[in-house]
């Protein structure tokens, strides 16, 4: 819950500052003339007519994409548990050796033990979610139980 509650308030911190610098290029930016009063008051938009505000929209627009794209990609990787930054990249598997070791991946710990993302190096069939997979809270019970017997209790 907490992962998801920090996504929403990267994304509303995030849009209400993009809408902010909407409403303050909006108000900057001068408005256009009117034609004759006399006929008619019709004002062009401003928006497809008037160059330099057509370019600032779209300078808007690119900040605003990036910004999403950014807020998403971070989001990725980060721990559903502490949300910090997964550290140490391994990679598993090789292209030559695929049908022994599988699919090259590559994991991301998080560094307090909560958890490994495992993602695929490259997405050949589409996009494929990376797989998170949590820990246990007792970190040295899965160290240790690589080494004991399959039967053997604890």
């Amino acid at each position: 819950m907490r992962y998801w509650a920090y996504f929403a308030a990267k994304v509303v911190v995030a849009g209400a500052a993009l809408y902010g610098l909407l409403v303050l290029l909006n108000r900057v930016w001068p408005p256009a003339p009117r034609f004759s009063p006399r006929f008619y008051s019709y004002i062009p938009p401003r928006f497809g007519y008037d160059l330099g505000f057509t370019l600032a929209v779209l300078i808007w627009f690119l900040l605003s994409t990036g910004t999403a794209y950014f807020i998403i990609w971070d989001q990725r990787y980060r721990c559903r548990v502490c949300l910090r930054r997964l550290r140490m990249p391994i990679e598993t598997g090789s292209w030559s050796r695929m049908l022994q070791f599988g699919r090259p991946r590559i994991e991301y710990i998080c560094a307090y033990g909560h958890g490994t993302l495992k993602e695929d190096e490259l997405q050949i069939s589409g996009l494929e979610n990376p797989e998170w997979t949590p820990h246990s809270d007792d970190l040295w019970d899965e160290l240790c139980a690589s080494s004991k017997e399959p039967g053997e209790q604890p």
